[in-house]
């Protein structure tokens, strides 16, 4: 006798069924217009064969725009980085008469609010930035409301609606613009190892150094809580290896600066001895001497986007391009020069010429 079949299979259920995403069924079970005849076909007759009905639709809310929420996680401290971008999104959201729930702050990490939003039929969808949930924990959330993510850690599956840039050809540009200051050796502080960003940045580099025939070194390479504490013991270490890199760059500006102290500790000049980067485009950047050669992200612009792409969901429409990506601008300032002739191996007393580069 054969197992009995559940009389409502999940959205899971049906997707591996007919080899379809979540999220697609989800627009079939909801009747987007943006499902074509063929896959809604599949959908159903997935449905039929797993016995039942199906998941019941997603009430939509009779009410007018002002009266529904969009809900905002950005579980970090709203400064900088994560300022800019949350102010865009609420400027666009109030702008367009939308209500906007936030969630923000460190202690919000500790939280799962995006699973009981379903359960809210005042709640239009979700905008969530740099989220802490897994891309398994996303998906089973875009599957039920529409869902935007702004700068996702890690790869999502496909037909999650997604805002951010480019970093590996950004990386690779910063990069470019060393390598044709003379620089070989590259040291490269990223982020935590599973972030996806970090990968990117670390292939940008690669693919600049590859180009002029140079093999970039995992010893060059520091994955860190990306802080200005943590930036200063990253840099100190790599600076202090007995064959150091001539250039750092750093994961955001925070990074950098971080750098910065470890160089002038260990009695380097930048851009004299060393060259640094950034990125992001902070504010601090600004103000260190030297001022940092940085990447400018549209961080106002991903933030109004991301609204653009969540009202397109709210209506029921897939947008045409669900992955975002934007552009971004190398800024070039005071912290990069040429690379230095001879190698030197710093000590905290000043630095030490060694031997010629060959």
């Amino acid at each position: 006798m054969g197992r009995p079949r559940s009389s409502t299979p999940t959205v899971r259920m049906i997707a591996e069924h007919a080899g379809v995403s979540p999220a697609t069924v989800s627009r079939v079970i909801n009747g987007a217009r943006s499902v074509s005849p063929e896959v809604a076909s599949l959908v159903r007759a997935a449905i039929d064969a797993l016995g039942g009905t199906g998941p019941t639709p997603r009430t939509r809310d009779p009410r007018p725009i002002a009266d529904r929420v969009v809900f905002v996680r950005c579980p970090y401290v709203l400064t900088d980085y994560f300022g800019f971008i949350v102010s865009g999104i609420a400027e666009e959201l109030r702008g367009s008469g939308w209500r906007v729930e936030l969630d923000a702050g460190n202690t919000a990490q500790s939280g799962h609010p995006l699973f009981a939003l379903t359960q809210r039929p005042e709640v239009a969808g979700a905008i969530t930035v740099l989220p802490t949930e897994s891309p398994a924990e996303l998906a089973h959330v875009a599957a039920r409301m529409p869902l935007v993510v702004v700068d996702p850690r890690e790869r999502l599956p496909a037909g999650i609606a997604t805002i951010g840039v480019n970093h590996a050809a950004a990386s690779r540009e910063l990069a470019e613009h060393l390598v044709a200051l003379g620089h070989r050796r590259i040291g490269v502080i990223v982020g935590p190892r599973e972030w996806s960003v970090s990968t990117a940045r670390r292939a940008g580099v690669r693919a600049a150094l590859a180009d002029v025939g140079i093999l970039h070194e995992d010893a060059l390479v520091r994955s860190i809580d990306p802080t200005f504490e943590r930036g200063v013991a990253a840099a100190q270490e790599l600076l202090s290896a007995p064959d150091p890199p001539t250039a750092l760059m750093c994961f955001n500006d925070k990074v950098a600066t971080g750098a910065l102290r470890a160089a002038s500790d260990l009695g380097l000049r930048v851009p004299k001895d060393l060259s640094l980067t950034g990125f992001d485009d902070l504010d601090v950047g600004h103000v260190t001497q030297p001022r940092l050669t940085t990447v400018r992200q549209p961080l106002d612009e991903m933030g109004r986007l991301a609204v653009l792409l969540l009202s397109t969901l709210i209506d029921g429409r897939m947008p045409r391009t669900p992955t975002v990506e934007l552009s971004t601008q190398v800024l070039l300032r005071e912290s990069t020069g040429s690379a230095p002739r001879r190698r030197t191996t710093p000590t905290r007393g000043g630095p030490e010429e060694a031997t010629a580069r060959e």
